[in-house]
């Protein structure tokens, strides 16, 4: 007696124990499994470790994505953190919506796309809720003066808010990394006042500044600084560049004003940063607008 069932031949015969034929189109593998073994947490010492306390390896959410969705989806992270998940959606070619509470995190997706993908914020990106002009930073300042003080610092560049001891004012908001020559990487300290201020912040920044050993001090005022204020800082001298022997101003006085309309700190033209580790790059032609949401 012989019959199909299933796509598999069956036979029986009298006294024998019937046999299941199986084919291998009935076999496509394993299903997947929800713990994943093969990769491994970010070291230490790893290339893509950003300094990033719950960073996640960038291989696995590019497994989880590439399982979940298709080139063109929209993937969607209510709590990015460091924006691993938003990286492997754009190199998958998703298009993404990132949404986080911290300006921290905000600010370090921002070097992280335009380290990896060459995006530029407006040009590729919206960030909807980050203040854009004054008036909107002074409400934030007043809402809550820790998140101000760190969206403050994400205006420069590759600096990163200072991990001081709880209950410790130390009078460093945030730091930068730089090196401009062959020798020991160079530090600069950020200080960020968000009410009135006057000469004696800047002479009291000028005894950290000297304190820390540091090469330069960034300070960041959102109201207008005053003349002393600026007679002040220039007691602190120059910085002479390794190369091109330009002297720069040691201690710099800017407003959230100025550097929202791109009037930075003057900073070694020819220096590495390294105040966030780079991304690694990665080439894409996406062309997609993207979404990164403050709340």
């Amino acid at each position: 007696m012989r019959w199909k069932r299933q796509g598999t031949l069956c036979g029986l015969t009298k006294g024998r124990v019937p046999q299941y034929k199986r084919y291998l189109d009935m076999n496509p593998g394993n299903p997947i499994q929800d713990v994943i073994t093969d990769i491994q947490p970010i070291s230490a010492h790893a290339k893509e470790r950003l300094g990033y306390p719950t960073q996640k390896p960038l291989a696995l959410l590019e497994r989880i994505l590439q399982a979940s969705s298709n080139e063109g989806d929209v993937v969607l992270d209510p709590f990015c953190g460091c924006g691993t998940a938003i990286v492997a959606a754009e190199k998958l070619r998703r298009q993404w919506i990132g949404i986080d509470i911290t300006h921290l995190a905000i600010g370090l997706i921002k070097y992280r796309l335009s380290d990896m993908f060459g995006l530029q914020e407006k040009r590729d990106y919206q960030v909807i809720g980050e203040p854009t002009t004054a008036a909107e930073a002074r409400a934030l300042a007043q809402q809550d003066r820790d998140e101000f003080q760190k969206w403050a610092i994400g205006l420069i560049p590759r600096a990163r808010p200072f991990q001081e001891k709880k209950g410790a004012d130390t009078g460093i908001d945030g730091v930068l990394y730089f090196q401009d020559d062959k020798q020991d990487a160079k530090k600069a300290v950020i200080q960020v006042k968000s009410g009135r201020v006057g000469v004696k912040d800047i002479r009291d920044f000028r005894g950290v500044l000297e304190r820390e050993k540091a090469t330069l001090g960034l300070f960041v005022t959102l109201e207008p600084p005053t003349e002393p204020m600026h007679r002040e800082a220039e007691q602190a001298g120059y910085y002479t560049t390794p190369l091109g022997n330009l002297k720069l101003p040691r201690l710099q006085i800017r407003t959230v004003d100025q550097l929202l309309r791109g009037e930075g700190f003057q900073i070694p033209s020819a220096a590495l940063l390294i105040g966030v580790a780079r991304a690694m790059r990665h080439e894409t032609d996406s062309g997609q607008q993207q979404i990164l949401l403050e709340e």
